[in-house]
Formats: structure tokens, C-alpha cells, sequence
């Protein structure tokens, strides 16, 4: 007669079973955040080899190590923590990526329900703590010998993963409660799954298309239009190629923000903010037709001069709305990639050449001239430089993570179009938080060279993130941070704050702290590049020492907002 578990038993096997589940659909990354309630998660997840784990003690920068992962992978990556207030530092974390589409697996430990509104230690109302961030919550209560229980946690842990993918992917809540005793000291024995590896529950979405007969009337609708669009914001979900071949079919101007993955080929323009910052070529230019794919540009020229009296098209496969503006007059809820891949296999002729394709086009390369020749007249550093060499330094195969707030403006501004680079950024909820952790989660999960482009604000409010370093450089993760230190937040200066007596005392927020020093007290070695010209050899060569670095770039916010101008009346006179 074989013997009852013990409790601890019990709960050994129930969180070796969820981790049993996971690693069958695909989870290979996970954070733990110490704490003694998710012992026995912990446990099953450090003990099963498919899952990497790293340990992070900070719970807000374990989350956004686990974004940063589960960004570059595009897999859901597991987050767990003990109860009490550790999972309300998950919710930074858990907005970005439900706002922003990324799969995660957000795992809070809990009392059981006999110690809940009792006083005990460490309890709080754990239940929908997240709100209506995630895709699904399920609080299974204290593991228990139900019958069929293999099966039944199983299906929990298959659905956990699933509903992370969505559509729209985002993250998933699973608040576990757990008896003592926590710790099984033995291996627990698992009940087998599926045959052959295969999760409980496959899932398998089908692909959103457009009937043929509508793909057939809008792809004739793009057809008889010259002066047309394709615009790209983050999220677009369309291979590059495949943007660049639509662009090329219709003969229209691609606009594609840096962090839509989409700003390459001979269709890209990349001046757009400068050039219909003119009046005169704004008006000009004005199209009867926008294609867009993702959210709207960070542009906010841009976005505004793309109002509602433009006929627009917005692919919204996820139906997120993301129309700020209301201009959109349709929407296509379809899978972006298979709809532009779809409408480019039905143009049968060449690729089109018009007098408004080669309008843009002669802007463009007016623009991008007066634009690197002003960037490059002196060897003073300057955010709007910093971002377009930063850019241009990371080498073929790499990731740029760059930060919300100025970089990722003057990315947008002023990156020309490349190819071979894979750039990242927190665009959900746009905030600054978790950006350090982000970089090295993206570093931790991806081969090749990661750069994180991020303020000194955004260096600090991060800090935490720091702690994880020594431990990711001693498995072998690098990265490189460019940090601009313009003594606070430099961006109010573009904004009506900075017209404000009080712009330093309660906006720009001066910091006293080194950048250099903080990564230095986590044993990150960087230096100071004084000189503009020397970032990029900076960075090629400190990508090539390996390991977690930092290479610290002063900056005058005080002089930044004229310098910009400087920028834009260059442009406006090569165009004139």
C-alpha cells in the first residue's frame, strides 16, 4: 500500500508539475526574487535543467528582467516572489507588458486561505492584484490529493502559458498558495504529462486574414492612390523586407519610427520630424492615403500633421485602438505581416516610381546632409548625436534597448535607415522605470552585442537593476550602457515646464550622484567619452571586452533645446 504524501511532499510535486507544464511549451527563463512563501517554486524551477534561472532581489527589477527577456525571445518568461507587498513591485512590470504585448508569467506566493485577514505576517489582498493588466488570473488554493490533480495542474500550468500569447500577448497572474512545511529536501516524483514532450492543452491560434474579396478591393484601393504612405511605429509586426516590398509596389514613402524594427531600404524616409517641422513642404506633402502598421510615431509633428482630415488605415490585429488622435477612418483587425505580404503578391506590375515618391526622396537626402553635417560641425557632445552614433556603432546582428523620455526621440529624429539591428523600447506606458533591468534582461536571453541608450535619470531610477549584474556578467552576459549624464531630466526643457521658474526644483530634478561611481559600487567598470567622435570607437571596443559596462557621455541640457533648433533651421534651408 503505497503511503500518503506528506504535505511538503505535496507541494513539491504540485510546483515541479507547473514547471513540468512550462518547460513543455517552450518556457526556457525564469526570475526569482528571494523570499521564503515561493520556496517551493523556486525549488522546482532551479532544479529543472529546461529552465535557466536567475535570482534578483529587487522584485520591480526582477520584473523588467523578465520583460527584458521575454521581449528578446518572445516567449513568456517566469516571475515569482513571496506574498505580501514583493508582487505589488511586479505591477511597473506588468502594465509595460500589457500595454506593450509581451508574454509573462507573473507568479505571486501566497498564505493560505486560514491565514488571510488573520494579521499573519507578509499578507495582503493578493486577489486581482494586477487588475485588468493581464490576460488571466487564477488563485488555485493550497496544493490538496484531489483526484485527477496531475491533470488538473497541469491544464493550469498549459492555459497560464497560452493565454500569455494571447492574442494580444501579455502577462499572466497565477497567485499560488502555499502550506508549511515549504521545503521538500528530496527531488519529488512527478506524474508524466503528455507523451513525447508535448504540453497538456496544445493551442493553436489561426491566423487573422482579410477575405480575398476585401483583400482583393483594398489592395485597388492602394493601387489608384500616388500619394500614399506606409508608416510603422513599434509593434508593427511585419518583417522589414516585407514593409520595404509594399513601399516599393505602390511607390510610397515608408515612415517608420527606429523602434518599429522597419526604418531600412530605399523607401525609408528618416527626416520626417525635421522635414514637416517646414510649413512649406508639410503643406506640399500632405498624403490622400496612410497605411499604418503598430502604434502611431513617437513624432509628435509628425502624428499631428497625419490629423483626421487624412484618410488612414490602421492594422489593429490586437484591437488595441491605438489611435490616439481619432483619426483612423478604418480599421483592419488582421495580422499585419500575412496582410502586407498578401497585398504585395498581388501587384503585378513593376515597382512604381512617381513625382511624389521622388519629392520625399530628394528631401530626404537634403535633410539627412544638412542634418549629419550640423550634428557633426564640432566635437562637443550632443544627445541628438549621442542617439544617431549609437545607432549607427552597434554592430550587424545586435540589440539596441533605448530609453523613453529624450533618447527615444532623438533616435526617431535623427537614426538614418540601416539594416541588422533589432531595437527595443518600453513604448506601453512609456515610463523610465525598470530600463537597466530591461537591457540586461534583453542581454540575458539573446546572442550578439546589447547597447542600452538611457539618461542619467533613467540610470538611477533603475539603480536597483545594478544588483544583477555581477551575477549575469559571471554567466556570461554582456552589454554595454551609453548613459547621457545631462544632470537631470533634460526633456522638460522641451516642454511647457520649461518655461517655468521652478524647472529645476520640481521638473529636471538634479541628481549629485556619478553614474560612474553607482556602477562602480556593483563592479562595472566605464569610462567618460568626452568627445563626441569618440563614442562609437568607444563602443565597438568595449563590446569586444565583454562583460556588463558602462560608458558615461556629458551632455548640456541647458544648450540642448537651441542646439535642436539648430538642427531643424539646417533643414529647413537645404529644402527651401
Amino acid at each position: 500500500m503505497t503511503a500518503a504524501p506528506t504535505p511538503a511532499d505535496l507541494t513539491a510535486v504540485f510546483a515541479a508539475t507547473l514547471v513540468d507544464e512550462w518547460a513543455r511549451a517552450g518556457v526556457t527563463e525564469a526570475v526569482v526574487a528571494p523570499g521564503s512563501r515561493s520556496a517551493p517554486l523556486a525549488l522546482a524551477l532551479a532544479r529543472d535543467p529546461r529552465v535557466r534561472v536567475q535570482v534578483v532581489i529587487d522584485e520591480r527589477s526582477a520584473a523588467f528582467l523578465a520583460l527584458g527577456m521575454s521581449r528578446a525571445t518572445g516567449r513568456p518568461t517566469v516571475v515569482c516572489c513571496t506574498s505580501g507587498s514583493a508582487g505589488a513591485h511586479f505591477h511597473p512590470a506588468v502594465i509595460e507588458a500589457d500595454l506593450s504585448g509581451v508574454p509573462l508569467l507573473v507568479c505571486t506566493a501566497n498564505r493560505p486561505p486560514e491565514l488571510l485577514d488573520t494579521g499573519a505576517g507578509q499578507t495582503i489582498d493578493q486577489h486581482h492584484l494586477f487588475g485588468r493588466s493581464v490576460r488571466w488570473f487564477t488563485a488555485p488554493g493550497p496544493p490538496e490529493a484531489i483526484p485527477d490533480a496531475n491533470g488538473v495542474w497541469r491544464s493550469i500550468a498549459a492555459r497560464a502559458v497560452a493565454e500569455t500569447m494571447g492574442p494580444p500577448a501579455g502577462p499572466v497572474h497565477l497567485d499560488l498558495a502555499f502550506r508549511e512545511p515549504l521545503v521538500a529536501f528530496e527531488a519529488p516524483e512527478v506524474v508524466p504529462g503528455r507523451s513525447g514532450g508535448a504540453p497538456w492543452t496544445r493551442t493553436d491560434r489561426p491566423q487573422r486574414r482579410l477575405d480575398d474579396d476585401t483583400a482583393g478591393a483594398l489592395a485597388a484601393q492602394l493601387r489608384d492612390v500616388e500619394r500614399g504612405l506606409v508608416v510603422a511605429g513599434w509593434g508593427a509586426g511585419v518583417s522589414p523586407e516585407t514593409a520595404s516590398a509594399l513601399a516599393a509596389a505602390l511607390g510610397w514613402p515608408l515612415l517608420a519610427d527606429p523602434i518599429s524594427g522597419l526604418r531600412e531600404g530605399p523607401h525609408a524616409i528618416s527626416t520626417y520630424d525635421a522635414l514637416l517641422r517646414v510649413d512649406a513642404f508639410a503643406n506640399r506633402q500632405r498624403p490622400d492615403l496612410v497605411l499604418r502598421v503598430g502604434a502611431p510615431l513617437t513624432s509628435k509633428v509628425a502624428t499631428a500633421w497625419l490629423d483626421a482630415t487624412v484618410e488612414q488605415l490602421v492594422v489593429d490585429p490586437d484591437s488595441r485602438w491605438l489611435d490616439p488622435h481619432r483619426a483612423a477612418r478604418r480599421r483592419l483587425v488582421v495580422d499585419a505581416q500575412p496582410l502586407l505580404a498578401d497585398l504585395v503578391a498581388r501587384w503585378q506590375g513593376p515597382d512604381r516610381e512617381s513625382a511624389w515618391l521622388t519629392a520625399w526622396r530628394d528631401a530626404e537626402i537634403a535633410a539627412r546632409r544638412a542634418v549629419d553635417a550640423s550634428l557633426d560641425a564640432d566635437d562637443v557632445p550632443f544627445d541628438a548625436r549621442v542617439a544617431r552614433d549609437v545607432y549607427t556603432a552597434v554592430p550587424e546582428g545586435g540589440a539596441l534597448l533605448v530609453a523613453s523620455s529624450m533618447p527615444v526621440r532623438d533616435l526617431e529624429w535623427f537614426a538614418a535607415p540601416r539594416s541588422g539591428l533589432h531595437v527595443y523600447a518600453n513604448r506601453g506606458a512609456n515610463g523610465i522605470d525598470g530600463l537597466v533591468s530591461t537591457t540586461l534582461g534583453i542581454a540575458a536571453a539573446r546572442s550578439g552585442p546589447v547597447v542600452g541608450l538611457l539618461g542619467d535619470i533613467a540610470w538611477l531610477h533603475d539603480s536597483n537593476g545594478l544588483l544583477a549584474a555581477a551575477r549575469l556578467a559571471g554567466a556570461g552576459v554582456s552589454a554595454i550602457f551609453v548613459v547621457l549624464d545631462n544632470n537631470g531630466g533634460g526633456i522638460f526643457h522641451f516642454l511647457p515646464a520649461g518655461r517655468t521658474t521652478e524647472l529645476d526644483e520640481l521638473f529636471v530634478a538634479p541628481q549629485t550622484v556619478d553614474p560612474l561611481a553607482l556602477a562602480a559600487a556593483h563592479g562595472i567598470q566605464g569610462r567618460r567619452v568626452a568627445r563626441a567622435s569618440e563614442l562609437g570607437p568607444a563602443i565597438r571596443e568595449t563590446l569586444g571586452e565583454g562583460g556588463i559596462r558602462v560608458l558615461v557621455v556629458p551632455t548640456d541640457r541647458r544648450t540642448n533645446v537651441e542646439r535642436h533648433e539648430v538642427l531643424w533651421t539646417a533643414v529647413e534651408a537645404a529644402i527651401s
